[in-house]
């Protein structure tokens, strides 16, 4: 914050102030809220006189603040304060200010990585709980159970269904559920982080981004399924991933068009090059059935309404 004492000294002096003393500071000594604190600490001439600069001060920035104009210290509102005899000005944050900051402070729990803008501001509250009352009663509880005591382990959810549905949106308005409550987790898209993965390599930074990821308390994988699926990012990547967090019993949460069955057979059974293998496809599914349950997400498709 600036010096405003300073600021409002320069203005005086580009103003010439000294041809308008008394009209400036009898001007500011009737403001009305001025008048109520000079009587409640029932000051003297002499010091009113000593204070004068202090209430030109506060009466300049608080009518700045109410004609909407932008002050030295945007955001903070001056309160008059008696100290030592005479008055001076402190600068308290405004209650939008106070606001935004505790917004800011909420959102910074929540990292996001190639997830849309809107899932940023998604809410429990805004979701259509029609003919869905158990996957948001599966949400509301996990966030209560997960809030009074993160080091038990939940399990997260696997959320499966059609396109548009609101699979997402519903991962999104979960972290910013636990953000109020002040726990931090990681959404991402999975085909698009596989993408960053395999980009990583030429620059050694892959184990850098896995490491990240799967550290964090509570990690949201979502559209797992929507890409095809190499041997190495199904067992160097995801599979690192799932076996670190089920050792360490870390909730994870999945979103994806796919049943779990669906997911075995035509995601990680078959490679990118058309190879089966079912035997590390079942391992990938152990830990995914192991940090996760099942619920299936119905309803119109969204994207087109």
């Amino acid at each position: 914050m600036k010096d405003v004492g300073e600021e409002m000294a320069q203005q005086m002096r580009n103003r010439n102030w000294m041809k308008n003393y008394k009209e400036l500071i009898d001007d500011a000594f009737s403001d009305e809220e001025v008048k109520r604190f000079v009587a409640k600490n029932q000051m003297s001439q002499s010091e009113l006189a000593r204070s004068a600069s202090k209430v030109y001060e506060f009466v300049t920035i608080k009518r700045q603040i109410e004609n909407g104009e932008v002050t030295p210290a945007p955001g903070y509102q001056p309160q008059l304060v008696y100290n030592n005899h005479l008055i001076d000005v402190s600068y308290v944050p405004s209650d939008e200010l106070v606001k935004n900051q505790k917004l800011a402070e909420i959102k910074s729990r929540v990292r996001t990585l190639n997830m849309p803008k809107a899932i940023r501001n998604a809410q429990l509250a805004d979701f259509d709980i029609v003919g869905r009352e158990e996957i948001a009663q599966a949400a509301v509880d996990f966030i209560d159970g997960y809030t009074t005591n993160p080091n038990k382990f939940i399990k997260g959810m696997y959320i499966q269904g059609s396109f548009g549905v609101g699979k997402t949106y519903l991962l999104g308005a979960i972290a910013n559920g636990l953000a109020e409550e002040g726990f931090r987790s990681t959404m991402l898209h999975f085909p698009s982080f596989a993408v960053e993965i395999k980009n990583a390599i030429g620059t050694n930074s892959v184990i850098g981004k896995i490491d990240s990821i799967k550290k964090s308390p509570v990690l949201m994988l979502d559209d797992i399924g929507a890409d095809q699926l190499s041997s190495w990012l199904r067992d160097d990547v995801l599979g690192i991933i799932l076996q670190y967090r089920m050792q360490e019993e870390l909730p994870t949460f999945f979103s994806s068009n796919l049943s779990l069955k669906d997911l075995l057979t035509q995601y990680l059974t078959v490679n990118n090059r058309g190879e089966a293998e079912p035997l590390k496809a079942r391992r990938i599914m152990e830990r995914i059935i192991y940090l996760s349950k099942e619920y299936t997400m119905i309803g119109k498709n969204r994207r087109h309404s």
